[in-house]
């Protein structure tokens, strides 16, 4: 008679009880229901969860790194689901955890959700109020450097210039600073675009170099015009 083949090795956890994703078609040896999609080897024989006094568990799948670990702190009685079909071979795949457990888990890491969501709020009013701040600095510095220039103009260079994400020049360590040069900078370019033909000049196909030699001239004319009553200019 040939000898039974040997049952495979089970790596046995250390931190529950051991339930197996079986890769063959299974039969619980007490009740003889199956094929059985979970299952426990009591002695080297498959048991059915019901079997196992683990049918009261419910299945969390792996992914979740909080949940699992609360739903474990809540469960009286747990245990790890190993196997991985696609590899063929033993990997945690989620656990099973009382019903209950699991929904106070649920609870505190919603709980934990709902604190990350105002804490995410708080921080969204405070970064507002800080680019509200420095966009009426940055427009004050403005005014300082070309007096002339209308106010209402400055605070839409400053808004524009310092945008949080944009890259742009108020944006930079210089332009956080408010640097002159970097404030001069984001008004020459708002004078670019605006009050001269360099945006025509781009799309009708002339080089970025020569449509910007082609108005430097208007652009030279605004700022001097707004720095007229600088003392400093």
């Amino acid at each position: 008679m040939a000898s039974r083949t040997a049952p495979l090795p089970v790596p046995r956890p250390s931190d529950g009880l051991l339930v197996l994703q079986p890769l063959r078609r299974k039969h619980c040896a007490a009740c003889r229901r199956g094929p059985l999609p979970l299952l426990v080897l009591e002695e080297g024989v498959p048991r059915c969860l019901d079997c196992a006094d683990l049918g009261h568990l419910v299945f969390l799948p792996r992914g979740d790194t909080a949940l699992t670990r609360r739903s474990r702190e809540e469960s009286a009685l747990s245990a790890v689901v190993r196997f991985n079909r696609r590899r063929s071979r033993y990997e945690r795949q989620g656990v099973l955890v009382e019903e209950a457990a699991l929904a106070r888990a649920e609870l505190r890491c919603l709980a934990d959700a709902e604190a990350r969501r105002r804490r995410r709020a708080r921080d969204a009013r405070r970064r507002a109020a800080e680019d509200i701040r420095f966009a009426e600095a940055f427009a004050a510095e403005i005014l300082r450097l070309f007096p002339a220039c209308p106010p209402e103009r400055a605070r839409a260079i400053a808004g524009h210039a310092s945008l949080r994400g944009s890259g742009r020049v108020g944006r930079s360590a210089s332009g956080r600073a408010l640097s002159e040069t970097a404030v001069i900078s984001a008004v020459a370019a708002s004078v670019r675009h605006l009050d001269t033909p360099y945006d025509r000049l781009l799309m009708s196909g002339v080089a970025r170099p020569e449509a910007r030699q082609r108005i430097r001239a208007a652009v030279d004319s605004v700022l001097r015009a707004w720095r007229a009553h600088n003392p400093h200019a």
